[in-house]
């Protein structure tokens, strides 16, 4: 079954079933950053991710971070945490994101790009500035863990925010 498109702020808001959408509802920005998707899509039951790919946990996100440089403690912790493992992150350069891009290097190869989101009210804000993703983890019954990166920063912000808000996705490979 298809995941709806919901462009209309006011049913975005009060949404308590999987939707997507471009950001700023325009489809010219779909190609470069994706789709943003609340976290009942994430939750689905239907799972988003195709076979042999699924939604990372927040634990997975923690094993990259450590993998990228960051310690145990760095990990589990909550706001701007690490060094540069947030730039090991991101895409290089000021082509996508704003300058100054700090920290920037792509290191690992996951080539995160500044996709902005939609606010749980319902409007877009930030693409350039900020990427933001869902992890698979629920917090609460309204929160689930996601992770961002910021333009002036190299580290990583983890956080639980609700789960009405429109982030991008970010798949990993089955083992």
């Amino acid at each position: 079954d298809p995941i709806p498109n919901v462009t209309n702020q006011d049913q975005w808001e009060k949404l308590r079933s999987g939707a997507y959408c471009a950001y700023n509802n325009n489809n010219g920005n779909v190609s470069t950053y994706g789709l943003l998707y609340n976290w009942y899509a994430i939750d689905d039951s239907r799972n988003i991710a195709p076979e042999g790919w699924h939604m990372p946990t927040d634990e997975e996100w923690k094993e990259l971070e450590m993998h990228l440089g960051m310690s145990r403690s760095e990990a589990d912790d909550t706001g701007w945490r690490g060094t540069d493992e947030g730039g090991k992150l991101k895409e290089a350069g000021t082509t996508h994101w704003s300058s100054p891009n700090s920290g920037a290097t792509n290191s690992s190869g996951f080539t995160a790009l500044p996709g902005g989101y939609r606010l749980d009210t319902g409007p877009f804000d930030r693409m350039g500035y900020f990427g933001r993703w869902w992890s698979a983890t629920a917090y609460n019954s309204s929160n689930a863990w996601t992770r961002r990166l910021h333009y002036t920063n190299s580290v990583i912000y983890r956080v639980y925010l609700d789960k009405h808000y429109g982030f991008s996705v970010r798949l990993v490979r089955d083992e």
